[in-house]
């Protein structure tokens, strides 16, 4: 199959290489730049600045993890100026990389080592084949600190492949760093003082965030936010929630909060969103400081944090 989709990839970069439609956007003189999913996204957009064009290769409002890439997205990414991506979190645009931008990518799980996913939350690959980062939790981007790196790393990859526009992209990454030292800085004021530390998500989604701000993270389902959980595992967390007083069962956007729902009805809890960022539905406005933002109010209300 993968065969399949690079040899029609490069067919269609053929018959666009020739038509004004250029998926490079050189047309317009400004870097072209390819982000897997929405957070990086973000990066590329607020720091690139009006010098770079973004193309994001998830749709808004479609959960990543399982992206399937049409040709045509396929042959943007062979014709990019830079590709920005997280090793082993799409399988798919890894794969793509590999074929067709290898040496123009910039995988930003190399900027700081990766934590391990949490125990019971490895993924199962039912096709056998190996992932970079397997038994890595990738969703780095929910500790602002670590984002922020993030966005430094980028700027310097920027201004390589755009060394006329270098001291802009330093510029504007600097800035990001201070939105992102000030989002740091709400959470650890508003996180300080709670009566409950454990946080119970849909899946093990908030690592990085629970580690950054000495909370407990208690996933129902692993990696996958479409993860199946044991009876036996749903049993444990349903008796901790109970124990510990639990107020809140939190489900992520994107994906189905039936088995949230279900155990909040169990508990006596309420069933509420808990924004991962993988992706930001369609049509929204908001972008990935408001969500933050709005997930340290529900995350404060939850936890019953003074």
């Amino acid at each position: 199959m993968r065969n399949k989709l690079v040899a029609c990839a490069a067919a269609f970069t053929l018959l666009v290489s020739g038509c004004a439609d250029d998926p490079s956007g050189a047309e317009d003189g400004k870097l072209s730049v390819v982000a897997a999913f929405y957070p990086l996204r973000y990066l590329a957009e607020r720091i690139g600045g009006d010098t770079v064009r973004v193309t994001d290769l998830a749709k808004p409002g479609v959960e990543p993890h399982d992206l399937e890439l049409e040709p045509k997205q396929v042959a943007t990414v062979g014709a990019a100026d830079l590709v920005v991506y997280l090793a082993g979190f799409m399988p798919a645009v890894d794969d793509v990389i590999a074929d067709e931008a290898k040496g123009k990518a910039f995988d930003v799980a190399g900027v700081e080592p990766l934590a391990d996913a949490p125990p019971g939350a490895e993924e199962e690959e039912e096709s056998g084949e190996k992932h970079a980062n397997e038994g890595k939790d990738p969703h780095v981007w929910l500790d602002p600190t670590r984002f922020a790196a993030i966005g430094d790393k980028l700027a310097e990859r920027l201004a390589t492949a755009d060394p006329d526009h270098a001291e802009a992209y330093k510029a504007r990454a600097a800035e990001v760093r201070g939105q992102l030292t000030a989002l740091d800085g709400e959470y650890t004021k508003a996180l300080a003082t709670c009566q409950r530390r454990e946080i119970v998500t849909s899946h093990a989604a908030f690592g990085y965030l629970a580690a950054r701000y000495r909370l407990t993270q208690v996933p129902i389902s692993g990696l996958s936010p479409e993860g199946e959980p044991s009876p036996q595992h749903v049993a444990e967390v349903a008796t901790m929630a109970r124990e510990k007083g639990v107020t809140t069962i939190f489900f992520e956007t994107l994906v189905s909060p039936k088995i949230a729902e279900t155990l909040a009805k169990e508990v006596g809890a309420k069933a509420e969103v808990l924004d991962p960022l993988e992706g930001i539905e369609a049509g929204s406005n908001a972008d990935y400081l408001s969500v933050m933002r709005q997930n340290l109010g529900k995350l404060t209300a939850a936890l019953s944090c003074s």
